[in-house]
């Protein structure tokens, strides 16, 4: 079996579990949640075959919807998410990404860190205007957004910082 589809698959089941046997239950002053698994779509292999990736992103989301009983809205994140990363990389890595050879843990952290943040702020803003569904909650929207994607990035920092390896 190819090694990457074994760490693909084990990162994708210990996404899953984590965020909704751990993370689900962290609720920092009402409104602020870390989505972890959005690391999956973070790290989905960028040469990879995109039909496949839109595929699991999709599969991603439902999963975590099943657990929260929320109706698709993870999904639709997760598939807005996966659809704008090719255009999101080319942002943040320019040529790099073109002449496809990017390795996130040689990457300059500015770019590292737009292509996390914006990355989680599209999902987050996503899934939150999905969740209220209503302009009227505009500013609930927002805030939700702005506080539970910066939680996100750093849990999803430290998580690249302590489980990536280093190239020499």
């Amino acid at each position: 079996m190819n090694s990457s589809l074994i760490s693909n698959t084990l990162r994708f089941v210990l996404l899953v579990l984590l965020q909704v046997l751990v993370l689900n239950n962290i609720n920092f002053a009402g409104y602020i949640n870390p989505y972890l698994y959005v690391l999956f779509i973070l790290l989905y292999p960028f040469t990879g075959n995109q039909s496949l990736f839109l595929f699991l992103s999709f599969l991603l989301g439902i999963s975590i919807d099943i657990f929260e009983d929320s109706g698709g809205i993870n999904a639709a994140a997760c598939l807005v998410a996966a659809f704008v990363r090719p255009n999101l990389l080319r942002f943040s890595f320019g040529i790099s990404y073109d002449h496809q050879n990017i390795r996130l843990s040689a990457t300059p952290f500015g770019a590292k860190l737009s292509y996390v943040f914006l990355m989680v702020l599209i999902h987050h803003f996503v899934l939150f205007s999905l969740e209220m569904f209503s302009l009227n909650h505009i500013l609930i929207i927002l805030k939700k957004t702005f506080f539970s994607s910066i939680f996100t990035v750093i849990v999803i920092l430290l998580s690249l910082t302590l489980f990536t390896r280093k190239y020499r």
